[in-house]
């Protein structure tokens, strides 16, 4: 009796130990699962992730197209940065300037350029200026504005040519507590208003688009008027000029611009509805941690630092609609 009963109690105690290591088995893919550190989103994990709110459409009032042979490009205009130039810009648009005019220089890693090719001609000359209209023909520099009352989404690392550098709105952007000023910076895409040595010399008759990924040292030094929204592709291949600064030599190297005009002067039907991530959102700071800490498969040491013309601000067609 007692054999039989050492006997039976053994087994009892084997088949609880069975099913124990069974349970424990069935436990570890979870436990392995809870272990397991979680993989860092990336900047398409963040866009898929963000909500209809989370955008904007583009304000037809304040959006150009500039139509080129190669197709459209959407410009954005940023008057809370510089608004006497940003109105004198719509003015020469609106009086159609712009139509037949060409961009006359393309700088290998700088800028590209457009305007009346002959500009710089005197009103004598055979070739003359064409006329400015009622747009103004001399500006004061709009360099900096007051910071106060400014949106502005501010990234967490330290910047060269700045005490802090951000956006503000859709907008690259720095700006010094100090002075209380702020700025647009100049970043691929930025579009700044050619002027010559005199400070007021600029008034958006001639105007560029930076096609290299920075060129801050040009920072409050120049009008800054808004940035390619969509289409830099289309300038940043434009045949580079052969004379200095990149000027083209000879008018059959000119690129001819169609026609400029502002989206809300455009048949809805005609316009590009663009839609752009706000910055004033925790998508958007998702976004830029994504890219300071870079962690998808390709990247194997992600720097913890990213600069003002690194982010990228992501512009989409509006859900539901068709490129035009």
């Amino acid at each position: 009796m007692k054999r039989e009963s050492h006997g039976a109690h053994g087994a009892f105690a084997l088949a609880l130990l069975a099913a124990a290591a069974a349970a424990g088995a069935a436990d570890a893919p979870k436990v392995a699962a809870e272990a397991a550190p979680k993989k860092p989103a990336t900047v398409a994990d963040v866009l898929a992730a963000a909500k209809p709110s989370d955008w904007h459409a583009l304000d037809p009032a304040n959006t150009l197209y500039l139509e080129m042979a190669s197709g459209r490009v959407v410009i954005e205009l940023a008057p809370a940065f510089a608004p006497h130039t940003v109105a004198n810009i719509k003015t020469l648009v609106q009086q159609k300037y712009f139509d037949g005019l060409a961009f006359v220089r393309s700088q290998d890693n700088y800028v590209v350029q457009w305007g009346d090719p002959n500009g710089d001609a005197k009103p004598e000359d055979k070739n003359a200026p064409r006329s400015l209209g009622a747009a103004q023909k001399t500006i004061k520099a709009e360099f900096t504005v007051p910071a106060k009352g400014l949106p502005f989404a501010a990234l967490p690392d330290r910047d060269g040519y700045a005490p802090q550098a951000g956006f503000s709105g859709d907008f690259p952007a720095a700006r010094d507590p100090k002075t209380g000023t702020a700025w647009m910076t100049h970043c691929y895409g930025t579009i700044g208003v050619g002027r010559d040595l005199a400070l007021d010399s600029g008034n958006g008759a001639e105007l560029y688009a930076v096609i290299t990924g920075a060129s801050r040292w040009l920072d409050r030094n120049i009008t800054v008027v808004g940035r390619v929204a969509q289409g830099m592709e289309k300038l940043s291949v434009l045949p580079r000029g052969s004379g200095p600064l990149g000027f083209y030599e000879k008018p059959e190297q000119y690129v001819p611009i169609r026609s400029i005009r502002l989206a809300s002067d455009v048949p809805e039907a005609d316009r590009t509805p663009l839609e752009v991530l706000r910055t004033d959102t925790p998508t958007f700071a998702a976004l830029v941690e994504a890219r300071r800490n870079r962690q998808d498969d390709f990247y194997k040491f992600p720097q913890g630092y990213i600069d003002v013309c690194s982010v990228p601000l992501p512009v989409r067609m509006a859900p539901g609609e068709k490129t035009k």
